[in-house]
């Protein structure tokens, strides 16, 4: 099991405790069933698509035009990825 370390409220972290042990279990079982709630209800099936990012055959980078530093010009050339001339 990992170890994950996050920030938040200690009044939230006070009241989340008691109402765990209210509940009879502990704050970390809480944030456990929450994440996997969380990841279930993101994935309708157990098949998961992993996009092809648009990479150039010749230097192995992003091909020419995409903006590493926005998403919209990633999904719109994985999209569209006919679009993209790789260079030869």
């Amino acid at each position: 099991m990992a170890n994950l370390t996050i920030s938040v409220d200690e009044n939230l972290v006070k009241q989340a405790r008691i109402k765990a042990i209210q509940e009879g279990t502990s704050l970390s079982a809480k944030v456990r069933e929450m994440l996997a709630a969380y990841v279930q209800q993101d994935i309708p099936s157990a098949t998961v698509v992993v996009p092809k990012l648009p990479v150039s055959k010749a230097t192995g980078g992003l091909m020419p035009g995409i903006d590493p530093s926005s998403n919209r010009s990633f999904s719109e050339a994985m999209d569209a990825d006919t679009d993209i001339n790789p260079i030869k």
